[in-house]
């Protein structure tokens, strides 16, 4: 789920520089109407899913939306396929999630969207203003992290066909609680690295077709930071 291994600074690189006058460059401000385009996909689908209520899609949503990533990681080029597929898809996944969260929790979906949001806008300002500088070091702790919580939620999905739950981490106890805040604060650092990447993807002159590609690993994070408000709330209410 994490957008910092799919938006890392070499697949970037590996697109080479446009140089050709007449040939379009990635811009920030084309990489963020593509989002919006895609942000406007996903939730279509999520009011699909919605009307439509069935489980099957959040295995569809789920499935799918890895396969769009994957793909999309060894072939940038075809992004601007892919990212609007990957959307859909995960339109499909957080509709469902979000409904059966909604049915076990009153108000939880409008809390998780609103928190998501306000993350959003404030690491804007964040990056914006510098207040936190993405070095080179920065980004390896980060896509570090992010790499050993999906090697544990991996760990945690194989071990569940077992009958075996890793503890804590799923509770809602003060240590489950805590996992969940260390897990919403990595997700929101991955944030960092995206809007980075928009703005070093337009300064190496990237092809445009890496605007869907930026666009959708951001996607990737929103989703990935919503689900993990979802699960820390959750958590929060279950102690009420």
């Amino acid at each position: 789920m994490a957008s910092s291994p799919f938006m890392n600074e070499e697949r970037f690189a590996k697109q080479g520089t446009v140089t050709n006058t007449f040939e379009a460059r990635m811009t920030q401000t084309g990489a963020v109407n593509k989002t919006i385009i895609l942000v406007g996909i996903m939730l279509l689908t999520a009011a699909i899913s919605i009307v439509f209520p069935n489980p099957i899609f959040t295995l569809v949503g789920a499935i799918g939306g890895l396969i769009c990533a994957i793909w999309a990681g060894y072939q940038p080029q075809k992004s601007n396929m892919l990212a609007p597929a990957y959307a859909a898809f995960e339109g499909l996944f957080i509709g469902t999630i979000s409904m059966m969260y909604a049915a076990a929790f009153d108000g939880i979906v409008f809390q998780a969207i609103t928190l998501t949001l306000a993350i959003l806008f404030f690491l804007l300002m964040v990056f914006k203003y510098r207040w936190i500088e993405v070095t080179s070091n920065f980004r390896t702790g980060v896509m570090a992290a992010t790499a050993g919580i999906a090697v544990l939620y991996l760990l945690s999905f194989g071990l569940s066909f077992f009958g075996i739950n890793i503890p804590f981490i799923h509770e809602g106890g003060w240590i489950g609680i805590g996992f969940s805040l260390f897990v919403v604060g990595l997700a929101s650092m991955n944030l960092l690295l995206d809007f980075d990447t928009f703005e070093k993807g337009e300064q190496q002159g990237a092809p445009a077709y890496m605007e869907w590609y930026a666009a959708m690993g951001l996607l990737i994070t929103l989703v990935w930071l919503y689900v993990e408000v979802l699960r820390l709330l959750a958590k929060l209410s279950s102690r009420d």
